[in-house]
This record gives C-alpha cells, structure tokens and sequence, in this order.
C-alpha cells in the first residue's frame, strides 16, 4: 500500500481557500483577507521544516492565521475606533422578549432535533455561514474570535479594546441573533 506524499507547496495550495474563507469571516474586507492569507502561507512555507507534528498540517496553519489575524486586529485597532450595532438591532433583540423577561410566543426557541445529524449535515453548516456573514461586522469578531479561533474573554476586549461587560453582551445578542436566523433559514 502506498501513500501519497505531498509538496509543502500543495498542503498549502489545498488549504488556500478554507484559510481565505475564514479570514473573510473575521477581517470582513476581502484585500485585509487575502493579505493575511499571504502572509500565512509565505510564513507556512518558510517555517515548514519547523513543524514538528504534534498537530495537524491544517491546524498549524490556521494557528498561524489566528496570528495573523490578531495582528492585523490590533494594528486596526489603534486606528479605528470600536463602532458599537446600531440602535434598530437592540430594538429588534428587545423584541424578542415580553417586559418580564420572558421570551414572546412568537419568538421562543423550536426545537433542533438530534445535534449530531444537525451537525452533520451539510445544508445547516451553509446557512450558519450565511447567518454569521450577516452579523453586523463588530458581533460577528467578537463570537468569531470567541467560538471559533478559542480566544478567551480577556483576550477578545485586549485586542478590541472593549470592556468585558460590553464583551459578555456582544456575545449574547450574537447567539441571539444566530438562533434567529438558523432557525428562519434551517428550521423553517
């Protein structure tokens, strides 16, 4: 049985667009992306001799995407001043709930089903990446950063510059607002 050996140079070019696609979702400015995509792989191939396969090649990379990615956050952050969702959004979330506290009728959450086949089926994961491409750009970096590059609170409000409070709320109203918008585009 013989195995197929691959190039550093075709690892990489394999993993082009999944490492584009994630970096779109986080930086929201496609140049900001393929820049840091660039970066990553020019940094991949030089430093390849230094992996030592303690995780996977995919894994590797991506960990130096997340760096990347933090970087460039940072850099941006100096610049550009933490713009808070718009007002209707609030307003639209408040909605949900009846003054108690209580969710209304209407918008009380349905049932999924068994996760694991939620999770395994294709058409959800497509219509959780339209739902997290519709967030406003600051809600999406902030449950972006938390629940898929694993960054911890701290980590999130020291490279945003946002308090951890205003953190905590950003994330709620993310999940909020993606059990909404699954629910319409997966349940309906």
């Amino acid at each position: 049985m013989t195995t197929a050996t691959h190039s550093p140079d075709e690892h990489i070019a394999a993993l082009r667009p999944k490492l584009v696609a994630f970096a779109r979702l986080q930086l929201r400015d496609n140049a900001a992306a393929e820049d840091t995509v660039q970066d990553t792989l020019v940094t991949a191939l030089e430093k390849h001799d230094t992996f030592a396969g303690r995780s996977a090649f995919e894994t590797w990379v991506f960990g130096i995407l997340k760096n990347k990615m933090l970087e460039r956050l940072r850099q941006q952050g100096r610049y550009v001043a933490w713009q808070s969702d718009d007002q209707s959004d609030e307003d639209a979330l408040d909605s949900l709930f009846q003054d108690n506290g209580r969710w209304q009728a209407s918008t009380r959450p349905k049932p999924w089903g068994d996760p694991d086949q939620v999770l395994e089926n294709k058409a959800f994961w497509k219509v959780l990446d339209t739902c997290l491409i519709a967030l406003p750009d600051n809600t999406a970096r902030v449950f972006t950063m938390r629940e898929l590059m694993g960054l911890s609170t701290p980590e999130i409000c020291d490279v945003l510059e946002i308090t951890e409070a205003n953190c905590w709320v950003i994330l709620h109203r993310a999940r909020l607002k993606l059990r909404h918008c699954i629910e319409k585009g997966w349940l309906a």
